[in-house]
């Protein structure tokens, strides 16, 4: 073989192989990164309807898409090296489901791979996206309401409790982003409501006993829990603890009522996660995550617990009961 025929072999060889890669990724079926600041059995019911929003863009998993896990057990510490595994397996898109924290971490992982994520504050003001409607960069999500309806459980414990004036807000100081925001949010309410707020921090699990000690020890009237994933991973603890020292509470989820909390109030999780399942698809359907639109998760719930408050002595209104989208008995 001349050498000249040789050069252009080796030229056609070497033209040929990214064709040939970019055909051989458009065949393999595409991998989600899915993150999570807690655990899958946390995210039972979040995964389900991820998967159910998945569907609907077309994609089941096991048949034309996989999914890889990454938890972080509540520990926040550990998102970025989690986000970063990610990114090293090459993944289609990162699922971004545990919050602000996961996002950021996620953010700081790559620029390149399509972020999708889910958060309860404005992610404009977390520095997430440049605007809802056209998000720039590679990120686009889902937001919700729990930050923004901070103020309205106020006014639901002011409905059960008239005489309320000393009220606790537990915040994760892992989560300072969130928490601020909340804050920021809950405390022009509570002056008007005539309220003095105690905030008390938890960021694991070994902290809750404490916290609830410090709420005993001021007196407080009732207690408010911020909107963070890792409470909600401690559902069934935080409601155990409020009945146990006989403190009026509210969540956002109904796990929380459900697990003997008085009330839950919030944005339905089915809705908000199913929305990042269907962004999700979206993306793996080819749209770009910088003009695609940052959805909000509208609907809300509220749920009383009827049999918390016969224990606590409280008397439900009336007007709350038939506002509730669930009552437990």
């Amino acid at each position: 073989m001349r050498r000249r025929d040789l050069i252009t072999l080796l030229a056609g060889t070497v033209v040929a192989w990214p064709c040939a890669v970019r055909a051989q990724q458009r065949s393999a079926m595409p991998v989600i990164g899915f993150l999570g600041s807690t655990s899958a059995e946390h995210y039972a019911i979040r995964l389900e309807t991820f998967r159910q929003g998945l569907k609907e863009a077309g994609y089941v998993e096991g048949q034309n898409v996989a999914i890889e896990f990454r938890w972080a057990n509540g520990r926040y510490e550990r998102l970025p090296e989690l986000a970063a595994e990610l990114v090293q397996r090459q993944v289609a898109v990162i699922a971004s489901g545990g919050g602000t924290a996961t996002a950021l971490a996620a953010k700081s992982a790559t620029s390149t791979i399509p972020i999708v994520f889910a958060s309860a504050i404005d992610p404009v003001k977390a520095g997430l996206v440049a605007s809802l409607s056209r998000p720039g960069g590679n990120m686009t999500g889902v937001t919700n309401q729990d930050v923004e309806v901070g103020p309205k459980r106020l006014e639901l414990l002011h409905e059960l409790l008239p005489g309320a004036t000393s009220i606790a807000v537990l915040v994760n100081p892992a989560n300072p982003t969130l928490a601020e925001q909340f804050m920021n949010g809950v405390e022009p309410a509570a002056h008007t409501l005539g309220m003095t707020l105690h905030v008390v921090q938890a960021a694991t699990e070994s902290d809750l006993d404490t916290a609830f000690a410090t709420v005993v020890q001021l007196r407080a009237d009732a207690l408010v829990i911020s909107p963070d994933i890792f409470f909600g991973s401690q559902n069934g603890q935080l409601a155990v603890l409020a009945l146990r020292h006989a403190l009026p509470a509210v969540y956002l989820d109904r796990p929380f009522a459900a697990a003997g909390g008085l009330v839950s109030y919030g944005a339905s999780e089915s809705e908000y996660f199913r929305l990042l399942g269907v962004q999700v698809g979206r993306i793996l359907n080819g749209e770009n995550p910088a003009d695609l639109p940052v959805q909000q998760a509208t609907k809300i719930e509220l749920i009383i617990n009827l049999k918390t408050a016969k224990a606590l002595g409280l008397t439900v209104p009336q007007s709350l009961l038939a506002r509730a989208d669930e009552v437990i008995e």
